[in-house]
């Protein structure tokens, strides 16, 4: 199945990375494999760069280096029916359903909010391998720029609380993102309750906030912003994340990590931000590859 076969592709070229600029379009090569399986927790196949790289050879790629088994993220409509049929029809991937949080006020405006969530609903439901509702959560970054105000944030925050609630009546791994909203995202789960499992998505706080995280229950998930120079407070959330619950993703095609960053991301590279986050934590390789295995199942209810 390519990303032409099952609903949009959607090309999002411009990004936080690059600023607009054009990107490098040049694969980079595939590191050396990992000692030891990992999952990629987190990841938009359905987002591509133009043609830079096919479901099938992503999923292979990735095989190739390590990485046999991935989250598909559906983060709107179409992209979690995408997400829904992709898991059907391969068996390396497992499922999330959910509206981003940018996507609330859009829906909210036109009266479309309700029935969105009832769809994601059906859809979380729709096949056993849908293990997450997500990415949900909270945005301040882009709720800031899009002018849509106070009725924007709140769309945001009645949208994150009602995947809350759905992901713990069906018994799904709830999937959060956060950008610039650690103390409301924390708020509003203290209200409503975490589900038994969840996860930061591309975790960006520090170490304070990750033991705020930690003390909920959280699974802490690091992207390539970990290899990133000037992401110090980044490093010194890993280095106090527990062993059993750190997890790794690509969030691709975005947060590429050093060398390559700038380029479209891909799972295959998953092996150079799992060898900096050995480095950061001193730990041997083979030992966090197995345990960011294990953590990954245990965060998303199982093998697959």
């Amino acid at each position: 199945m390519s990303t032409a076969d099952h609903g949009p592709t959607r090309s999002r070229a411009a990004t936080e990375e690059t600023s607009g600029a054009r990107r490098d379009r040049e694969r980079p090569p595939a590191p050396e494999p990992l000692p030891h399986p990992v999952v990629d927790n987190h990841c938009h196949l359905d987002i591509a760069d133009g043609d830079w790289i096919s479901t099938e050879e992503a999923v292979a790629a990735a095989a190739a280096v390590g990485v046999p088994r991935i989250v598909q993220i559906g983060c709107d409509l179409p992209g979690a029916r995408w997400a829904v049929a992709a898991a059907a029809e391969h068996d390396a991937l497992v499922a999330g359903v959910a509206l981003h949080p940018n996507e609330a006020p859009r829906l909210a405006a036109t009266g479309e909010l309700d029935a969105a969530i009832e769809e994601i609903e059906r859809l979380a439901t729709a096949h056993d391998k849908v293990r997450a509702i997500g990415e949900t959560g909270l945005d301040r970054f882009r709720h800031a720029q899009s002018g849509t105000g106070e009725a924007g944030w709140a769309a945001q925050e009645e949208s994150f609380r009602r995947h809350i609630e759905l992901a713990k009546r069906l018994d799904k791994t709830l999937v959060i993102h956060d950008r610039e909203a650690h103390d409301d995202v924390l708020r509003v789960l203290d209200e409503e309750g975490a589900p038994e499992r969840w996860v930061m998505h591309c975790f960006s706080g520090d170490d304070a906030f990750a033991r705020r995280c930690l003390d909920r229950g959280a699974h802490l998930s690091f992207a390539g912003t970990v290899t990133f120079k000037n992401a110090a407070p980044l490093r010194s959330a890993l280095a106090v994340t527990p062993r059993d619950r750190v997890l790794v993703e690509t969030d691709a095609p975005y947060l590429t990590p050093t060398p390559h960053r700038g380029r479209p991301n891909a799972s295959y590279l998953v092996p150079l931000t799992v060898r900096a986050m050995a480095d950061v934590l001193g730990a041997d390789l083979e030992e966090l590859c197995r345990a960011i295995d294990d953590n990954t199942e245990t965060a998303f209810g199982g093998s697959w």
